[in-house]
């Protein structure tokens, strides 16, 4: 038995396919066309492992995939590969366009096809697992419930209206020509071998360089946090039981302000790597001009995949942030691999003169 797993050398397919590997008698076909985000380095462990295969290559090439499918016959699609950085998408949103919707359309198409040839068995067992975001629901006021996946979308940002878009494709496929999909929404993950762009690993990678630890605006704006690896014991929930053409919302029930984040990050630094000055890693924290269309909230109610399907995170934000830490201090390498001449420029016009 195989799966196919697209986007698979980034941050949360990475850790999905080590999972897998792991945990799993199955073999794992892994597609990424390793753009900036995607590191090989993060797959190391299984590097030479025959239930492991990688191919580098775009989800929109459809020949490469239809020879993928005819190959491996795998058993389910888990659709990763996404452009996932609101940031990136307010420079430049047409990356964010041609692989989030055309190139869905593509993997779509390409699954679809290879469904329809199934044997009647295969085809029945078959699921397209495709992982979304609560970023399309739009932004919570500080008293609205949180997100249930009958909330009406409303995007606010080129990232989120993509996803949004490759999500109604998604449905599109499935009410129109039958495709066993399934959807996921998860809220903001954060764990090992996250792209130091995002707030968790941009604090702790500048704190540790002594740099400034930019914070949008006042900081206040909330968003539920979700460990990574509990991110990959949901999507394997949704994969083995779902029922076709069903959303999920994935949760952490960890909703914080992005200031008390940054907070938690340094007070844990202070323990376990303290400053040589003896002072507070929080010092370093520096308020800058808030991005446009930035969401206030966002919160997840997990209550659908936790009573129907029995699942809950295993970490708390308490214990998923110390383990969090622990790994970046633990890997300097692997940080710095990833920070590349690119990466830098990025981040410095990204925040450079920015500070209010």
């Amino acid at each position: 038995m195989t799966v196919l797993v697209t986007g698979g050398a980034g941050f949360i397919g990475g850790n999905f396919v080590l999972d897998w590997v792991a945990g799993s008698g199955e073999q794992v076909v892994n597609l990424d066309k390793l753009t900036y985000a995607g590191n090989l380095e993060t797959l190391a462990s299984v590097a030479g492992n025959r239930r492991h295969v990688f191919v580098q290559g775009d989800i929109g090439d459809r020949s490469l995939v239809e020879r993928l499918l005819a190959e491996h016959r795998p058993r389910a699609i888990v659709n990763f590969a996404a452009e996932s950085h609101v940031d990136r998408s307010i420079h430049g949103p047409g990356e964010f366009i041609r692989t989030n919707v055309v190139g869905t359309y593509d993997l779509l198409e390409s699954a679809c096809g290879y469904w329809s040839g199934l044997p009647q068995a295969e085809k029945d067992a078959f699921r397209f697992l495709h992982i979304s975001t609560d970023e399309v629901y739009g932004s919570l006021g500080p008293s609205d419930p949180p997100f249930a996946e009958t909330r009406r979308y409303e995007p606010n940002s080129p990232y989120s209206a993509s996803k949004a878009a490759s999500d109604h494709l998604v449905r599109a496929w499935h009410h129109t020509y039958g495709l066993p999909v399934l959807t996921t929404h998860c809220s903001n993950n954060y764990g090992p071998y996250q792209f130091p762009e995002k707030l968790i690993p941009l604090m702790i990678v500048n704190a540790l360089a002594g740099q400034g630890l930019p914070v949008y605006g006042d900081g206040l704006q909330v968003r539920d946090w979700l460990y990574v690896t509990d991110h990959c014991s949901a999507a394997r929930r949704v994969l083995e039981a779902g029922k076709p053409g069903e959303t999920y919302n994935v949760g952490g029930w960890s909703e914080k302000p992005n200031i008390e984040v940054v907070k938690t990050v340094c007070a844990l630094l202070d323990e376990l790597r303290p400053r040589q000055d003896g002072t507070s890693y929080a010092r370093q924290i520096t308020f800058v001009a808030d991005r446009p269309g930035h969401d206030r909230r966002y919160a997840i109610d997990a209550r659908k995949l936790e009573c129907e399907l029995g699942w809950r995170p295993a970490e708390t934000f308490e214990t998923g942030i110390r383990k969090t830490v622990r790994w970046y201090l633990d890997n300097p390498e692997w940080v710095a691999n990833v920070r590349s001449g690119a990466y830098r420029e990025w981040v410095t016009r990204q925040y450079e003169g920015a500070t209010t």
